[in-house]
């Protein structure tokens, strides 16, 4: 499941990093957060990894 925009991306890297030990899980914020404690570490690979060309850095509400 690829990222919909770059703010997707950065929080799945954060709460990536968070699971594997190498952030405090404390030093999540928002969604971040919520993404660490209900996904599984290769959601969170898929997602952190998409590439960042051409997305937007928010997606807008539709």
């Amino acid at each position: 499941m690829p990222a919909k925009s770059g703010a997707q991306q950065k929080a799945a890297g954060a709460a990536l990093s968070a699971k594997r030990g190498d952030t405090p899980k404390s030093k999540l914020k928002g969604a971040s957060k919520s993404m660490e404690k209900s996904m599984s570490e290769k959601q969170l690979e898929e997602l952190a990894s998409t590439k960042r060309k051409g997305k937007p850095e928010h997606k807008s509400k539709s």
